[in-house]
C-alpha cells in the first residue's frame, strides 16, 4: 500500500503511513522515519504502530538449567495465541496476529528504569545476556508448558525496500543477506534522518 499522511495528534509534522504484508497475507501498518536512496533502490526505516511483543517459552537443557526460546512456529503460536491474548486481555491489551510480529494495542504498564530491578515483576525472567533488551508483561501456562510475553526495550526498527509500484517491502532473507555489508553505512544513513 502506498504511504499516505494522517495528521499527529501531538502537533509534530504528519507522518506518513505504509502497510507491509507479509508471506502469509498479514499486515502490519508502521509510520516511515526515513528513507535514502542506495544503489538506485529506495530503502524505509519502518516503525510499527502497534507495541511489538516476543513470546518466550523455557526449554531443559539439563535438570539444573533451563533457556529460553523465542516461540517462531506457526504452529505453536497458533496453539497458544488464544491463551496468550486472554492473558493479555486482562491487562488491556490486545493482542494482534499482524504480519512481520505480533503486536498489541493499548497502553503499556510503566516500566522501571534502568538500573532499577524489576525482579518483582516476574520470578522467570528470560537469561539477561541473551535476551537483556526485553521487558517483561506478562506470564501464563499452556498444556504444563510456561511462557512469557515481552516487548522490546527499544524501538522495533523494520528496514523495507519499495517496489515498483512505490510500496515498501519486507526484505527477503536472501535480500538481507545480500545487503548486510551495506548494512552499517544504511543504518547510518537511516537513523541521521531521525535526527
Amino acid at each position: 500500500m502506498l504511504p499516505s499522511k494522517f495528521p499527529n495528534d501531538n502537533g509534530r509534522s504528519e507522518e506518513a503511513y505504509v502497510t507491509l504484508t507479509d508471506d502469509q497475507g498479514r499486515s502490519l501498518v508502521c509510520t516511515l522515519q526515513s528513507s535514502i536512496q542506495l544503489e538506485g533502490q529506495e530503502y524505509g526505516l519502518l516503525l510499527p504502530v502497534d507495541t511489538p511483543i516476543e513470546i518466550l517459552t523455557w526449554n531443559d537443557e539439563d535438570d539444573d538449567d533451563e533457556s529460553a526460546v523465542p516461540v517462531e512456529s506457526e504452529a505453536e503460536i497458533n496453539k497458544i495465541f488464544k491463551t496468550a491474548k486472554a492473558v493479555l486481555a486482562e491487562h488491556n491489551l490486545d493482542l494482534k496476529r499482524t504480519g512481520i510480529t505480533l503486536t498489541v494495542e493499548g497502553e503499556l504498564p510503566d516500566f522501571p528504569e534502568e538500573g532499577e530491578s524489576n525482579a518483582d515483576l516476574d520470578s522467570s525472567q528470560p537469561d539477561q545476556e541473551e535476551f537483556e533488551e526485553l521487558l517483561w508483561l506478562a506470564s501464563f501456562y499452556h498444556e504444563e508448558q510456561e511462557y512469557g510475553i515481552y516487548t522490546p526495550a527499544d524501538p522495533f526498527f523494520i528496514l523495507a525496500k519499495t517496489n515498483e509500484q512505490g510500496e515498501y517491502k519486507q526484505l527477503s532473507p536472501e535480500e538481507f543477506q545480500k545487503l548486510e555489508p551495506l548494512l552499517p553505512l544504511i543504518e547510518d544513513q537511516l537513523f541521521d534522518a531521525l535526527e
